[in-house]
């Protein structure tokens, strides 16, 4: 994905789905949990110092997994690097559970096999495909191999 410094940063400052502070550790070796900003924006993951504006690093949440770690703790690792793992501490369970469901819904993907299930739904029930409309109802991204309309 391409994308600038500018662009993130403008990103950054976006009204963000979910924003907390968390304890994070990153993946790099001896680091330890450092308290963060953390903010999920669209399918970006900024993690913020507690004190600044700028963001210091973030996460684009594609190709991504998204564990449970003990009680209160979870972890986003890359599927083409997984040992290098993030790891983040919430807290209360009740927190990290609605951490884990946010970023797991994030992903183009996961939108992507949502309007899927919601296109076959309507036509279904309809007989009429819901994106005909905006003419993209053939473009193949939009269509599930299983699926034929």
């Amino acid at each position: 994905m391409r994308y600038n410094d500018k662009e993130l940063l403008c990103l950054s400052r976006q009204r963000a789905e979910k924003a907390a502070e968390l304890n994070m550790k990153s993946p790099k070796k001896g680091s330890v949990l450092k308290k963060r900003l953390v903010k999920l924006i669209v399918n970006f993951l900024f993690y913020f110092r507690t004190d600044e504006e700028e963001p210091i690093g973030a996460l684009l949440l594609e190709h991504c997994k998204v564990n449970k770690e003990e009680d209160k703790g979870f972890s986003i690792w890359f599927i083409d690097e997984p040992e290098r793992k993030y790891v983040f501490e919430c807290s209360c369970k009740e927190q990290c559970d609605e951490w884990i469901k946010a970023l797991t819904n994030a992903s183009y993907e996961f939108m992507r096999r949502s309007l899927m299930y919601y296109r076959n739904e309507i036509f279904r029930l309809t007989g009429n495909d819901p994106l005909e409309q905006y003419g993209i109802s053939e473009e193949s991204r939009f269509q599930l191999e299983s699926a034929t309309l």
